[in-house]
């Protein structure tokens, strides 16, 4: 660690009053000596780090690697000029602890209405019609295969990676070496980062094309490696899996996994609902799931007013309501969950699905409205969420991300306190559930 802590004086200097230029220029002088002391002091951590790094790969890494049957060229070309990259989140270099931030927002359980804007939906449907023509024969013989829908596999390759259009910029050795020797998931991305080897190993991709993401996701699909090892398919005849650069292979991957996770053929994903005041919005959740028949008998009702086709109304449903009473309201069926497994978040899902509906059959926005909630941090969410569990409520943990489990606490807590039940969180209850 630096022999000078640069944040303590920082923040002595900001608290001394200011006296004219003379103070101005000792200001600048001790920021000089700051630098002088806490710059060296920082490159000679890096380094030392950096060496550590080197050492553990060959110590570890490479050991493991060997045993699983890689080659030592393959693991050199891999790291051929790989470096720490010290830009990456949630980073815990040797000798240091991890800091916990105060504040956190996450986009995909943030206010729901954003996650469906103008640009993203637009951009996808268009986009995605383009694509259903241009890969009309693939898309059908992978659907003919696995029974997940052409649409639906282009909503996912759409959200993940604009088909193909979303540069994947990190060099995935780069990103999975840092997290894997110094970060707050360091056993988790060891075992994905010698899952990469064995994919350059298997001659799918040149190590040193291998791209990802900044969390270590590969190509187009934005499969981590131990993903790519189990459901990567060579969709194009040519014996390997590249979904960096083959539109055929990031179609039939993308199906694969969708199968493999349990894709019901046949059944569609969802349908936009009316839900009745009668009906209550705490019976949300794939764990009171009933038929689509018996929700029909409760007064449920398609917002396109066509009755659910017959085979449906056969199967079982469950209540989807996002945003609580503030937003559509949906029946899904067991395929979205299975889209879930892609993705753990409702709203990710129901993109995938919405778009994936209007690539093929033109639909339009949801008729429900987005209301204006959502935005809070997580850390009030979560503090909403202990005192829910106090009461004696399930929300699923107090993580503070709205999922059903949490909304549908709020509803029951709510109609135990005689309020009306809106199943979604808001700024004035955190002061209710603190007692």
């Amino acid at each position: 660690m630096s022999p000078i802590d640069p944040h303590r004086a920082a923040r002595a200097l900001n608290a001394r009053p200011a006296r004219g230029p003379g103070t101005i220029l000792a200001t600048l002088a001790v920021w000089l000596l700051l630098a002088l002391f806490t710059l060296p002091a920082l490159a000679q951590n890096r380094t030392t780090t950096e060496r550590q790094f080197r050492g553990w790969l060959e110590q570890t890494v490479w050991v493991r690697a060997k045993a699983q049957g890689v080659s030592r060229a393959t693991f050199d070309a891999a790291f051929a000029g790989v470096r720490l990259n010290w830009d990456l989140p949630d980073l815990i270099p040797p000798g240091t602890k991890p800091v916990t931030p105060k504040r956190q927002r996450q986009a995909e359980f943030g206010a729901p209405g954003r996650y469906f804007n103008r640009g993203s939906i637009d951009g996808a449907t268009r986009v995605g019609r383009q694509m259903a023509k241009r890969h009309a024969a693939t898309l059908a013989r992978i659907e003919n295969q696995t029974g997940v829908p052409g649409r639906i596999i282009l909503g996912i390759w759409g959200r993940e990676s604009g088909y193909g259009q979303v540069a994947i910029p990190h060099d995935a050795f780069e990103v999975l070496g840092t997290k894997g020797f110094m970060s707050t998931r360091a056993d988790y991305f060891t075992d994905e980062l010698i899952a990469a080897l064995r994919i350059a190993q298997a001659g799918h991709v040149d190590p040193r094309n291998m791209k990802s993401s900044w969390a270590g996701a590969l190509g187009q699909p934005q499969f981590m490696p131990t993903s790519f090892l189990r459901f990567a398919t060579d969709g194009d005849g040519d014996g390997r899996a590249d979904i960096w650069r083959s539109e055929a292979d990031t179609i039939a991957s993308i199906g694969a996994y969708l199968q493999r996770h349990g894709w019901a053929a046949g059944r569609d994903w969802g349908f936009e609902v009316v839900v009745p005041a009668s009906v209550s919005c705490a019976l949300e959740g794939p764990d009171q799931g009933r038929t689509i028949a018996a929700w029909e008998k409760l007064g449920i009702t398609r917002v396109s007013g066509r009755p659910f086709p017959a085979q449906e109304r056969r199967g079982k449903g469950s209540l989807l309501m996002p945003a609580g009473r503030h937003g559509p309201a949906f029946i899904v069926t067991p395929n979205f969950y299975v889209l879930k497994d892609y993705n753990m978040s409702d709203l990710y899902a129901l993109f995938v699905g919405h778009v994936g509906d209007r690539i093929q059959f033109g639909t339009n926005d949801f008729t429900g409205r987005w209301g204006n909630v959502g935005g809070l941090l997580r850390s009030d969410i979560a503090a909403m969420q202990r005192g829910l569990e106090r009461r004696g409520h399930d929300v699923g943990g107090a993580d503070g991300l709205p999922g059903f489990k949490t909304r549908r606490s709020i509803g029951r807590w709510q109609e135990k306190t005689g309020q009306k039940a809106t199943c979604f969180p808001d700024s004035g209850m955190k002061a209710a559930l603190a007692r």
